[in-house]
């Protein structure tokens, strides 16, 4: 765990620069996943130029749906120290709330430029996933959304951990996540409908998402107290989501491949 990646300073400026190791991976991910969502929309819809406008209003959408939903997580403890909520560069972001935000609006943005939505949605499965698994390595090295107490092999401590071995459910997020992105480049050459990838992922992700808050021992947010947290519950929602709209799809294209 390195929250700090390294120290520098700048001519005529009497403090020492840090940079954080959870941000330098939050500046990477956007960076990566920002090429790669232009190559495949070049290479796969013949879009040669995607504006940066799609990329500030993804970053935008997610930051206030984040925020949002964080600040849902605990409204009382926000409402009772109202400072706490300007400070929105420290961290304290839900990764649902940026999602759920972000995807109608990418959904309206495709529609007003007439680009396809579900060809677009399933390039940005993998995108999605460029991010957050750099993100929680961030996350592992910031020493937050860690996991509860453990003897495991796997057990690290964390500063807010009370010099106790939790579980380091950043790292097993970002192994997931990895593990999606492989599966679905996989079936990608196999593909039966478009949109199919996107419905995976999202499936995928909300199965190990509601298993892995099994595992998290930071303060979450219940819908039912010490049974289900906020995130299970939403990974829940989605989860049924993605089964409906998987099985419409499919059907639909069975449909017209018969015609």
């Amino acid at each position: 765990m390195h929250p700090e990646l390294f120290n520098f300073q700048l001519p005529f400026y009497t403090h020492n620069v840090t940079i954080y190791t959870y941000a330098f991976c939050i500046v990477i991910g956007t960076l990566l996943a920002s090429l790669y969502t232009k190559w495949s929309a070049k290479k796969e819809l013949n879009i040669v130029h995607l504006p940066n406008t799609f990329f500030y209003i993804i970053f935008i959408a997610g930051f206030i749906g984040g925020k949002l939903f964080f600040y849902l997580e605990r409204p009382l403890h926000f409402w009772n120290n109202p400072k706490l909520m300007l400070d929105n560069f420290s961290g304290g972001f839900v990764f649902y709330g940026s999602f759920v935000t972000i995807i109608p609006i990418v959904i309206w943005y495709l529609k007003n430029r007439k680009i396809p939505v579900l060809p677009m949605l399933d390039i940005l499965a993998i995108t999605t996933i460029i991010a957050h698994s750099l993100g929680r390595i961030g996350c592992f090295n910031a020493g937050c959304c860690y996991g509860s107490e453990t003897t495991s092999f796997f057990g690290n401590t964390f500063p807010n951990s009370n010099n106790l071995a939790v579980h380091p459910t950043q790292l097993y997020e970002a192994t997931t996540l990895i593990l999606f992105a492989i599966i679905l480049l996989y079936i990608k050459k196999r593909q039966q409908f478009k949109g199919q990838l996107f419905l995976l992922y999202i499936g995928m992700y909300a199965i190990s998402r509601a298993i892995l808050e099994l595992f998290r021992g930071d303060n979450r947010g219940y819908v039912i107290d010490n049974y289900l947290s906020h995130s299970q519950f939403i990974a829940i929602l989605i989860l049924l989501t993605s089964i409906f709209f998987y099985k419409k799809l499919k059907t639909k294209n069975k449909l017209i491949l018969n015609n």
